[in-house]
């Protein structure tokens, strides 16, 4: 990982603690018997969940399976209608979230579509460190603009930096935006359906350069969302499988990745392969 710039450093882990002893400030996420609820539409139900400092986490699920609600929660974007949710040690509703939300890094097709067209990549990049989009009249000092840089050549788009970020590819898009929320040195990085949309190529690039983040000991606790186990980079470390916005099964990915879980979580049967750390799944 390039030298940190701008955010305070992350906490150190004691693997000697037992997950029932754990502390709320010894997790990075903790979630309580939470709920979402839009009106009589229950998106989250009943969610108990822990994340701790070295772990990566994949969350699966169907359409509408609350997937993205739960990473909004964990990005301190929502609140819950019931339960309670802990990020980086603190408690939501109970916390100034705008203090927070630096120390989370988070990529999506939401935050995609509110980045101005004519936004230079570099600057979009550098300006995570005061959590805008559009650089306007900060400061930044040659450590974050050198550190903006580093990241876009670790994503594999160093040369990118001069562009306009309505110009790029699908895949451009994606891969300057997970530079971005990498920009803080955040404490968890979350990654919403990062290879949603992209070809074969692109997607296989993508998954590699996670793959090697996931193995750096210095990166942060990752959470990554998709639809598909394809998609699931070597390395990871856990699972959480939703449907209708209850959780299926989560724990150890290798426990967890099951084709009868799958099957109760998509519906349907289906054949789950493994090879070289990467996952298949089709239809029986």
């Amino acid at each position: 990982m390039p030298a940190r710039a701008c955010a305070p450093g992350r906490g150190q882990h004691n693997d000697q603690v037992s997950a029932l002893e754990i502390d709320v400030t010894d997790l990075v996420v903790r979630m309580d018997g939470v709920a979402l609820r839009r009106g009589t539409a229950a998106l989250l139900q009943a969610v108990d969940w822990r994340v701790e400092l070295d772990e990566r986490w994949v969350v699966l699920g169907p359409n509408g399976a609350g997937k993205t609600t739960l990473l909004r929660l964990a990005g301190a974007e929502l609140h819950p209608t019931a339960g309670t949710v802990h990020v980086l040690g603190e408690r939501l509703g109970r916390t100034d979230v705008f203090e927070l939300r630096p120390r989370i890094g988070f990529s999506s097709a939401a935050l995609a579509g509110r980045v101005p067209a004519d936004e230079r990549v570099s600057d979009l990049v550098v300006s995570a460190g005061y959590a805008v989009l559009g650089r306007w009249r900060e400061d930044y000092a040659t450590l974050d603009t050198d550190r903006a840089a580093a990241l876009l050549d670790v994503m594999g788009v160093g040369a990118l930096g001069g562009r306009r970020f309505g110009t790029l590819s699908e895949g451009e898009r994606k891969r300057v935006l997970i530079a971005r929320a990498l920009m803080t040195d955040p404490e968890l990085l979350l990654l919403d359906e990062p290879a949603a949309g992209l070809d074969l190529g692109g997607r296989e690039d993508l998954l590699a350069r996670l793959a090697l983040l996931a193995a750096d000991p210095a990166a942060p606790a990752i959470v990554l969302v998709t639809h598909h186990v394809e998609e699931i980079p070597p390395g990871f470390t856990h699972a959480m499988l939703l449907r209708d916005g209850g959780v299926v099964a989560q724990g150890l990915l290798d426990t967890v990745l099951t084709e009868a879980n799958l099957t109760a979580t998509f519906g349907g049967g289906y054949e789950l392969r493994r090879d070289a750390g990467r996952f298949a799944a089709r239809r029986r």
